[in-house]
């Protein structure tokens, strides 16, 4: 059975993906082919990568986000390009196999509030179901990364504290918190989170914010559920 001739939405893939590649010397990830070439599902974009491979023009690696290598086929398609991208294109490929062996990845649950605490159902921070997922070096974690979690924070009662309404803070699920922390949590009477500091005052939790013009919230200490802690913050602010 013949296969079937390159669409034109897989011809443009392949030609973003060229593109991409000449410019920043390593390969797109998924979302942003579909957010390039407006396609709104990932799905769709895995399809077409998957017909480009079997015409030949793709190798790909299995469940890596950058795993997409061009083959001698597409540098005929796209012409001459001279030996110096050839073997960019090639190093690049070599090296995202050994680098990934040094990342991890770390998933992006959600949002968490740094102001008032936000109502919402309480199956964790799992409750989120996202694709979403950010890849660290493994270097920069001291703890197990599978113990780990991502949120994007919204609000300004953390901005004392260097972390505004937009940054990412990665979590730690940790029993061990200490006074002080900057915590995650959940109000079990209010069904409510929240991003404070956290300091156990008697029977009492005093839920601090990093803004001198937010007052403190003070709730009785069952009725706290400290989700995780604050290990790193990602600035996504200017």
């Amino acid at each position: 059975m013949a296969k079937k001739n390159m669409t034109k939405r897989q011809n443009e893939i392949l030609a973003y993906i060229w593109s991409y590649v000449d410019r920043k010397g390593r390969p797109p990830t998924i979302r942003e082919i579909g957010e390039k070439c407006n396609i709104s599902s990932t799905s769709v974009v895995n399809y077409n990568l998957n017909r480009l491979s079997e015409q030949g023009y793709l190798e790909r690696e299995k469940d890596v986000s950058r795993g997409l290598r061009l083959t001698e086929k597409a540098f005929v398609k796209f012409g001459e390009l001279g030996e110096t991208l050839k073997d960019t294109i090639n190093t690049v490929a070599e090296t995202i196999s050994e680098t990934l062996e040094n990342m991890v990845r770390i998933p992006l649950m959600g949002d968490i509030v740094a102001s008032k605490p936000l109502e919402m159902g309480h199956d964790d921070f799992d409750a989120y179901d996202s694709e979403d997922a950010l890849e660290l070096s493994a270097s920069l974690f001291k703890g197990d990364p599978k113990q780990m979690f991502a949120l994007r924070v919204r609000g300004d009662s953390m901005i004392d504290a260097m972390i505004a309404d937009g940054d990412i803070v990665i979590m730690q699920q940790d029993s061990n918190i200490r006074d002080g922390d900057m915590v995650a949590v959940w109000l079990r009477d209010s069904g409510t989170t929240t991003l404070k500091k956290i300091y156990r005052e008697g029977p009492q939790v005093r839920l601090q914010p990093a803004n001198k013009e937010m007052e403190p919230i003070y709730v009785g200490a069952k009725e706290v559920d400290v989700q995780g802690k604050v290990m790193m913050v990602l600035r996504q602010s200017p």
